[in-house]
């Protein structure tokens, strides 16, 4: 088979390998990765320095573990996820983080998309059940959507989100800069500027504690003063490096946020044109 046949057949779900960063995840880790099996045969879980046997949660279950003597951060953990990744021979790289807040169970749904919208990066947009998410994260999450629009040159819903699907093209991109939750903002915009890859959201539940209910969560490790600083001063400066406000500004109004949603709620059904034949 052609590598352009490759390139466009759909992608399966044993062509993806889950990455899943931890860090001090011994509350929820084992329904993370068991959820993540269901969905997907590839799990690559990364743990950074956790103390609080992390990896010990999950020694029985088929998955690959790559250890940090040290914490390092996330943007250090989701770099070594993705190179073991593309070692495995992934052809997409699904990231979530290790502490429950994203379902297992959306990971078809993000497949679905990434083969509706062939070359994009898939996020998982906490747009359902918003009001279970904090009012001061929804009003954080909005203002970075609009700042990292400034680096990628396109609109996008929830930029902040873990839960992603990213083509092997973007996870195989060199010298991201930025660390922790820095890179997750700034691989969004290397991979506008490097590839001319957009984003496309799916919808998803936002899972936050509450007092409604009997699940419970850690502590975010997410600090929205500390975190949004360095993500907003990293963009600001990117942005004024190059130059050329003005026309940034026309693409993103041009470009408005790009949402996979075939029930209608958030965006119209997307139009599937049909596949042509093709003989492997």
């Amino acid at each position: 088979m052609t590598e352009t046949l490759r390139a466009t057949r759909p992608l399966t779900r044993d062509e993806l390998v889950v990455v899943i960063p931890a860090l001090n995840e011994s509350l929820r880790i084992r329904d993370v990765v068991t959820g993540a099996l269901a969905e997907c045969p590839n799990v690559v879980l990364v743990d950074d320095g956790s103390d609080d046997g992390t990896a010990e949660c999950i020694a029985d279950l088929p998955v690959t573990v790559l250890r940090h003597e040290r914490r390092m951060g996330k943007g250090a953990s989701l770099r070594d996820g993705f190179a073991e990744a593309l070692r495995m021979g992934a052809r997409a790289i699904v990231s979530m983080d290790g502490d429950g807040q994203h379902l297992p169970a959306d990971i078809p749904r993000l497949l679905a998309a990434a083969n509706r919208h062939p070359d994009h990066i898939v996020i998982g947009a906490r747009l359902r059940r918003r009001s279970q998410q904090p009012l001061y994260r929804r009003l954080a999450n909005e203002f970075a959507d609009w700042g990292i629009a400034w680096g990628t040159g396109y609109q996008l819903a929830d930029s902040q989100s873990g839960q992603r699907l990213y083509p092997a093209a973007v996870a195989a991109l060199q010298d991201v800069p930025g660390e922790d939750f820095v890179f997750e903002a700034q691989i969004l915009i290397s991979a506008a500027q490097q590839l001319g890859t957009r984003c496309v959201s799916v919808p998803i539940e936002s899972r936050y504690k509450s007092v409604h209910e009997d699940e419970s969560f850690r502590p975010s490790h997410f600090k929205p003063l500390r975190d949004f600083s360095r993500i907003t001063s990293h963009v600001v400066f990117g942005v004024l490096r190059r130059g050329g406000v003005p026309e940034m500004f026309r693409r993103i109004r041009a470009n408005p946020t790009l949402i996979d949603d075939p029930s209608g709620e958030f965006a119209p059904p997307p139009m599937v044109e049909p596949r042509a034949s093709r003989i492997s």
